[in-house]
């Protein structure tokens, strides 16, 4: 008999990362170069199939990243399942916003939650400013999942999100605080080209 269970997942960065426009090409496969900010939160579902009998319903929180709308923020991760903290490959200062993201999300969400680091706007690598290396370098360090993706063009978006949906503990209730494992290490979510999608998710 097929399932489809339901996970809390929320996109949290600075304003104009590219939050909503990965969102957007994740649940309708469409781009809109003038996409108006984000006011409060945006709320939108996808489901990712896992196998014939098994899907993940994402419900999707995508916030607003200006500073105005911060102390919404815990009303929308609490309770999350799992978090994409985006940044923008072509802004130094998104990714240290991020790991502010991440320092919240790590005193104050689940302790199961499952975090993805998202580098967004691979098609401005002509623009580059945050490196592969720190950024995987630091996703290794605080054990997040991490990968590249350009909402534009749509590479690498249903990777990162099948990846999650891969990691989510499908035997505990949603929303459940089922203990993290010790010593979770990053994932490489790029790194998938010489590997299955079942093997992109080993943590």
């Amino acid at each position: 008999m097929s399932r489809q269970i339901p996970f809390k997942l929320v996109l949290l960065g600075e304003s104009a990362v590219g939050k909503s426009s990965l969102v957007l090409r994740f649940v309708k496969d469409q781009f809109d170069d003038y996409r108006e900010s984000t006011i409060g939160a945006a709320f939108l579902t996808q489901t990712v199939p896992l196998d014939e009998n098994t899907t993940i319903k994402f419900e999707i929180w995508d916030t607003a990243g200006q500073e105005r709308y911060k102390s919404l923020a815990p009303m929308y991760y609490r309770n999350a399942n799992c978090a994409v903290v985006v940044y923008d490959i072509t802004q130094t200062a998104s990714l240290e916003k991020a790991r502010t993201w991440i320092r919240e999300l790590q005193r104050q969400a689940d302790p199961s939650i499952i975090i993805a680091l998202c580098g967004n706007k691979t098609d401005l690598s002509i623009r580059r400013q945050v490196t592969q290396e720190e950024a995987k370098k630091y996703a290794e360090e605080e054990g997040l999942m991490w990968a590249e993706t350009s909402a534009k063009t749509g590479e690498g978006v249903n990777e990162i999100f099948t990846a999650i949906a891969r990691k989510l503990p499908l035997d505990a209730p949603p929303r459940a605080g089922a203990a993290r494992a010790g010593g979770a290490k990053g994932v490489d979510l790029n790194r998938q080209s010489a590997s299955t999608p079942n093997e992109a998710c080993n943590c």
